[in-house]
């Protein structure tokens, strides 16, 4: 699994990829929350938190990481090198938690430099360092859980399709219903609401996100990124 990780990571930063991924992550959400004069501007706020963030994010990491992990397998089933991959002693499982795993890393290296927004509330608060740091780690935490299903659904998609551009629109399109889908759906019938929103992953990335780490909720991740990644493995052994 090892040398996967390390040949997908490098060739994230031996392309244009990696610099993409980070940079359109870190200017969105820069722009959104220091420059643009519109509600999701911290400064505006009135309150020394990172909601706005925590809600911008999964949509913004929605196409992201969708873009990021679209040429995966598919590149490698295009140009048939998937087919020497398994000739070597590696396991199709290893082959897929390799790059599942690189995908993550470099999630989580674009989202290690928003950390220095932590420091900038904690400045803006009254008194200076008046935030609540529950709510923030556990906010993190369910970014980094998102990431990772976001990751393990774009892995399963680029083994559907040999056109990047299909795999990164089959992507977009599941990684939404399961984010906000279930929660419109909800809408639609009130007695059964809340029951019909614990499928979707917004109503789990909010539930961590309030700094309570309930086993309900790492479960349900668990459970998302394990499935996906069954399917990708199940979609490469009979490529």
């Amino acid at each position: 699994m090892i040398p996967i990780l390390k040949k997908e990571f490098y060739a994230f930063f031996a392309s244009p990829i990696a610099y993409m991924v980070i940079g359109v992550f870190l200017l969105m959400n820069g722009l959104f929350l220091w420059v643009f004069d519109d509600d999701f501007n911290i400064l505006n706020a009135g309150f020394a938190d990172l909601n706005s963030f925590f809600y911008l994010a999964p949509w913004i990491l929605l196409f992201l990481i969708p873009a990021m992990t679209m040429k995966m397998f598919s590149s490698e089933i295009q140009t048939g090198t998937m087919e020497l991959l398994q000739t070597k002693p590696i396991s199709n499982w290893h082959i897929v938690l390799g790059k599942f795993w690189a995908s993550l890393l470099l999630m989580i290296i674009a989202i290690a430099p928003t950390f220095m927004y932590i420091f900038s509330i904690s400045e803006l608060g009254k008194p200076v360092g008046n935030i609540d740091y529950g709510s923030i780690v556990g906010s993190y935490l369910g970014l980094l859980f998102l990431s990772a299903a976001y990751a393990a659904i774009g892995l399963f998609t680029s083994t559907i399709s040999k056109n990047q551009i299909v795999a990164f629109i089959l992507s977009v399109f599941i990684v939404f219903i399961l984010y906000y889908g279930f929660d419109a759906l909800a809408n639609s019938f009130q007695q059964t609401r809340y029951t019909i929103q614990l499928f979707g992953i917004h109503e789990h990335y909010k539930s961590i996100s309030r700094g309570v780490i309930d086993t309900r909720d790492l479960v349900y991740f668990f459970s998302v990124i394990i499935f996906f990644l069954f399917l990708t493995k199940h979609r490469v052994t009979n490529e």
